[in-house]
């Protein structure tokens, strides 16, 4: 059986005056990938975050068996990487500078790269395929190739515990297989990866999915399970229907009873 590698307990979120997190309880295996999904405005960045010890919160978490809030910034840092919406670096900055950022929570105070960080950052970026742009300003890249700047970044750090909220975003059909394929490999040397992700199909290929609705977790299961393919369904109001095709699990959308799908 799995240890636990991120928990909440009784977690409650505010973003503004609204509370956002109501009561939240979870327990992410440790060396899984787990998926969280759900409509807009259900919480699931905002869940991410308090994971990643971004945003204040009431209740407790836990990375690997010790009080998120008890870490020191540094070892938090070196234990739980983050790759967030909308991220953003100084355009000015070269692809291989960029990357090397993930490896700050490693280098001492003022000290320059060692040679283990350079190799960490070279897998990365290879892991990638952005390693031929290393010389390239990120000002210069398209938003796909951004993104996957941004993602060799996160890798670099070499973390325990991965969180990706929505980090497929302008990334090409191709290049999104790629990323599950890097997901995969991190799965297999013991690496808990936990993502948001709109795109459904997808999301159903992690070993486990959390669906939310309204703040709170609606259902907590293995992804291929039939009660998880339910849940996700009723979860979207009937508007997606799960199938087994060639031996994985797509979701077709249905029309909303009633709809006119006349162009008029």
């Amino acid at each position: 059986m799995n240890s636990v590698a991120l928990q909440a307990h009784s977690v409650r979120a505010s973003l503004g005056n609204a509370e956002v997190l109501h009561g939240v309880d979870l327990a992410l295996a440790q060396g899984r990938w787990t998926s969280i999904v759900g409509p807009n405005g259900a919480g699931k960045s905002t869940l991410l975050k308090v994971l990643a010890g971004l945003i204040p919160h009431s209740g407790t978490v836990t990375l690997l068996g010790q009080p998120l809030a008890a870490l020191h910034g540094r070892q938090r840092a070196q234990q739980l990487a983050w790759l967030g919406q909308n991220e953003s670096s100084a355009d000015d900055l070269t692809v291989f500078d960029v990357a090397m950022l993930g490896r700050l929570p490693h280098q001492p105070w003022l000290s320059s790269p060692s040679a283990a960080d350079h190799a960490a950052v070279e897998l990365a970026l290879r892991a990638t395929q952005a390693w031929d742009w290393r010389a390239r300003a990120l000002g210069q890249l398209s938003g796909g190739e951004r993104q996957r700047v941004l993602l060799a970044r996160a890798l670099a750090v070499q973390a325990q515990v991965l969180l990706m909220d929505e980090p497929l975003a302008n990334l090409d059909p191709p290049h999104q297989a790629d990323w599950l394929g890097i997901v995969r490999a991190l799965v297999e040397q013991g690496v808990t990866v936990v993502s948001v992700l709109h795109e459904v199909s997808m999301a159903l290929h992690a070993d486990a999915v959390v669906i939310m609705t309204d703040g709170r977790v609606l259902h907590h299961g293995a992804a291929h399970h039939p009660d998880t393919h339910a849940n996700v369904e009723a979860v979207f109001g009937g508007r997606l229907a799960i199938h087994s095709v060639a031996g994985q699990w797509v979701v077709l959308p249905r029309p909303a009873i009633g709809a006119d799908s006349t162009l008029k």
